[in-house]
């Protein structure tokens, strides 16, 4: 089976929450140790987001006085490697026996398309409002308010085509373990001439998931989450966690947008799209989330047989 895992860039970051090297090592330790669980029975493909990350080192090239800052195509290529790399070395010393390789992954979009700015997204550290004035002053950012600060908004537009998906369907066919389209992938565009430049933007790293899922005709999408599953009621004292459930039930549901709500979205795309199952859960529960005993579990048809069966051998008791 084909199993495209996605985590969250928050998830690489390890307890403490920090963006320092060793952090990252021990965040990616810990998500390494439930990808593996996977991997030993199953062909993976793992992509990861970046937000924290890119915004971070926008910010720091920003300021430097030896450069003008570097683009946000620049920047999340950056981002790809160094996670990338962290993820690699993690994932090669838990699979001794299996060959893990990080692909730096373009992923076509179009800044020219009307809904191009419809979709934005938070990036980078909390500012306190006179440096978050002073960036937008200094370099025409644009910030919106985030808890008691202003975070950089840029575009996140939606991902049309992955420019390597060749190559990292032929790396996971042959059982490589493959880390690509890390923080939902480089923005670029493709000219009529079939030339490819970046753009500026962030791509929502479930949407490219959900994309990589369909187009390599995985068998299942794993979203790995800091929390058990997705709950009903979002937000309410009536929020229950939900387990089987089929795409046109989740669509009458609200969830956070910042946070779930891509998640719910994009799994219920490619649901949609192959009609394959889709599962979002807590990352230590990976090996249960893939075979279906936990988390929420996303599916064409929300009736189970087997459920009925016990249901029904408990009544004939």
């Amino acid at each position: 089976m084909l199993v495209v895992i996605a985590i969250g860039g928050k998830g690489l970051l390890g307890t403490e929450g920090g963006l320092e090297a060793d952090a990252h090592r021990a965040g990616a330790r810990a998500a390494v140790e439930a990808i593996a669980d996977v991997a030993r029975h199953h062909n993976v493909v793992v992509t990861h987001g970046s937000a924290p990350q890119v915004g971070l080192l926008a910010y720091q090239s920003a300021l430097s006085r030896e450069v003008s800052g570097y683009p946000l195509d620049i920047v999340e290529a950056e981002t790809e490697g160094f996670l990338g790399y962290v993820l690699q070395q993690a994932l090669q010393n838990e699979l001794r026996d299996r060959d893990v390789v990080t692909v730096l992954t373009q992923v076509q979009v179009d800044p020219d398309s009307p809904g191009y700015n419809r979709r934005r997204k938070l990036v980078g550290p909390v500012l306190a409002p006179v440096d978050a004035e002073r960036m937008a002053r200094d370099r025409g950012w644009t910030f919106e308010p985030d808890g008691r600060g202003f975070r950089r908004s840029v575009p996140s537009p939606e991902p049309l085509a992955i420019v390597e998906l060749r190559t990292i369907e032929q790396l996971a066919s042959a059982g490589a373990v493959v880390v690509c389209a890390g923080g939902g992938g480089i923005p670029v565009r493709c000219d009529a001439d079939g030339a490819l430049s970046g753009v500026e933007a962030v791509i929502d790293k479930d949407r490219s998931a959900a994309l990589l899922a369909s187009l390599l005709d995985a068998d299942l999408l794993l979203y790995l989450t800091d929390v058990p599953a997705v709950s009903s009621d979002w937000g309410s004292a009536f929020a229950r966690p939900i387990g089987r459930v089929t795409p046109a039930t989740l669509a009458s549901q609200h969830f956070d947008e910042a946070t779930i709500g891509p998640k719910v979205e994009s799994a219920c795309r490619f649901v949609r799209l192959t009609g394959k199952r889709a599962a979002i859960g807590a990352v230590g529960e990976a090996g249960a989330l893939c075979d279906g005993r936990a988390g929420t579990q996303i599916v064409t048809d929300a009736f189970d047989p087997g459920l009925l069966s016990e249901a029904l051998g408990g009544a004939a008791q």
